[in-house]
């Protein structure tokens, strides 16, 4: 069974929405993109680097899928877009007629919940989720996430699509912290399993 991995930058505040760019998610009105510009340090990107090199296969959400192969793919060969390329990638979309043009890509029709359950059970490597954050939600209040690698940079920005949203409480346990020189702390994170009293109320 695979284990799922969310990888995501955030802001003090809990919004992951349009770190990269300026263009890369305005939905909502949200004028804030690019927010991460300018923290990246040798810390982070050797971390990143050494993530993506496990060689485990990636898990997207369809608009995530055409953003980021669309715009890495763009900017001419470099090591972390051989290995975006080269990974298994599997898609969630309910839709069976989206398009997929890049290679290693498998498309997931229907329930995300259900066909992430199904491919969790049979793919014999683990998954990673960056960005994505529609997925990620509903992954997450099925209990499917199995860790959390968070980016926390120290910016409030008042605005923008969380990544946790109103719901369930979920605890995490913090398995390691690595603070970087420009204020950004990366945390990982595992999910405590939720603990069911097998005692009957009143028994």
């Amino acid at each position: 069974m695979s284990t799922i991995t969310v990888f995501e930058s955030v802001t003090l505040d809990g919004v992951m929405q349009g770190p990269g760019r300026a263009d890369e998610d305005t939905r909502n009105g949200f004028a804030h993109g690019g927010w991460a510009d300018g923290y990246q340090d040798e810390v982070s990107m050797k971390y990143a680097g050494e993530g993506m090199s496990t060689g485990g296969g990636l898990l997207f959400g369809h608009r995530t899928y055409d953003d980021v192969l669309g715009y890495w793919t763009s900017v001419g060969s470099n090591p972390f877009v051989d290995v975006l390329v080269g990974s298994d990638k599997f898609i969630a979309s309910r839709s069976a007629d989206s398009e997929l043009p890049y290679p290693n890509s498998e498309l997931l029709v229907g329930d995300a919940v259900s066909t992430v359950a199904l491919l969790k059970n049979r793919y014999p490597r683990d998954l990673m989720i960056m960005g994505s954050g529609n997925l990620v939600r509903q992954l997450h209040a099925a209990g499917l996430i199995d860790r959390y690698t968070l980016l926390v940079h120290p910016i409030v920005l008042g605005a923008g699509t969380r990544l946790f949203p109103d719901g369930t409480r979920t605890d995490l346990k913090l398995e390691r912290s690595i603070p970087t020189s420009t204020g950004v702390i990366i945390s990982e994170y595992s999910v405590r399993p939720v603990w069911i009293n097998p005692t009957p109320a009143g028994a």
